[in-house]
């Protein structure tokens, strides 16, 4: 299983390396880049809407600034796309952003886009399977670097048990919800909106939830890119914000978007979408914790280095001072 991770982590982190030093917006300070580059997601319903009424070309056409949007499945695709240099701006778990912070990925978290419980462990509804103790020796779907997997990691630690007793089969979310279906795994560490699907049209039945150890979505941007273009990151988080306000006041429009941008049957994108708090979108304190939290875990597992001070760590990764500026509580 380390190997598997470790190979899995050395493919999607090379980016770091290879793109070092030549970033394609690379700027000297002040001036305005010629393309932002951001992610969209499934998970991230506010990337949906900013991406569906063109809030950033508009926004940025006056200043001659293309616009780029990129599909994310997944945090670790995400992270790929950072590392990568192929986006400056990109959606991922907070606790896997804090993993790819460890290996060397420069990378800052400066928006919340919400606080979600966006995954827990899932089985079908014969299974004999009821909680994370009879997950022993059972193979397990999680995407790698997520925080589905993160999630798995803690429930299994929590449970007295670790990555070692069970056989962790690395898919893609919508792939590992297929294969809990067709029955090729015993269960799933699941991800909205699929795991909604799961749960609605499929029998899905929970093994086990916890809504504290679901870290927050965190919107994250290259290091380079902040440091050359402050205003410009400003802006988009602004932009965010207007997405964010609009999902919160239009819960049924936002349903309806999820639904054709997933593919996915409206009161799945709804059972999706409540189960997602928008109301802390500046990062603080609160989520440095909650990203420690799920980082001593991970030391545990060593997929964070053993000598890593993590309260260090989600203290560099967390960068609250573009979000305090541009949004008034």
């Amino acid at each position: 299983m380390k190997i598997e991770w470790r190979v899995t982590l050395l493919f999607s982190l090379l980016g770091v390396l290879l793109f070092a030093g030549c970033s394609s917006s690379a700027k000297e300070a002040g001036e305005k880049p010629k393309k932002i580059r951001l992610d969209y997601a499934y998970y991230s319903p506010t990337s949906l809407a900013l991406k569906k009424f063109g809030w950033v070309e508009e926004a940025f056409e006056k200043e001659g600034i293309e616009v780029e949007w990129v599909l994310s499945q997944g945090s670790n695709k995400a992270l790929e796309f950072l590392n990568s240099d192929s986006v400056d701006f990109g959606s991922t778990a907070g606790a896997a952003a804090l993993i790819a912070k460890d290996k060397g990925a420069p990378i800052e978290s400066v928006y919340i886009y919400s606080q979600p419980e966006w995954t827990a462990l899932v089985a079908k509804g014969d299974s004999p399977i009821k909680d994370v103790k009879n997950l022993k020796g059972k193979k397990v779907a999680a995407t790698i670097g997520t925080d589905p997997y993160i999630f798995l990691l803690r429930a299994l630690d929590e449970a007295g048990l670790s990555a070692k007793d069970v056989q962790i089969v690395n898919l893609q979310h919508a792939d590992g919800a297929n294969a809990l279906l067709k029955g090729q795994v015993d269960a799933w560490a699941g991800l909205d909106p699929h795991m909604a699907r799961v749960e609605l049209e499929s029998d899905g039945t929970f093994i086990y939830r916890n809504p504290d150890f679901n870290t927050y979505g965190t919107l994250n941007v290259r290091s380079e890119f902040a440091k050359n273009y402050p205003e410009q990151v400003a802006k988009v988080i602004e932009l965010y914000e207007k997405a964010r306000e609009w999902t919160v006041d239009n819960p049924d429009k936002a349903a309806k978007l999820l639904s054709e941008e997933a593919g996915i049957k409206e009161n799945v994108a709804k059972k999706g979408l409540e189960r997602n708090n928008f109301s802390q979108p500046v990062p603080g304190k609160e989520h440095e914790k909650a990203i420690a939290a799920a980082g001593k875990v991970l030391q545990t597992e060593e997929i964070v280095k053993k000598d890593t001070d993590i309260e260090k760590l989600a203290k560099e990764l967390i960068n609250s001072t573009f979000a305090e500026k541009v949004i008034k509580k």
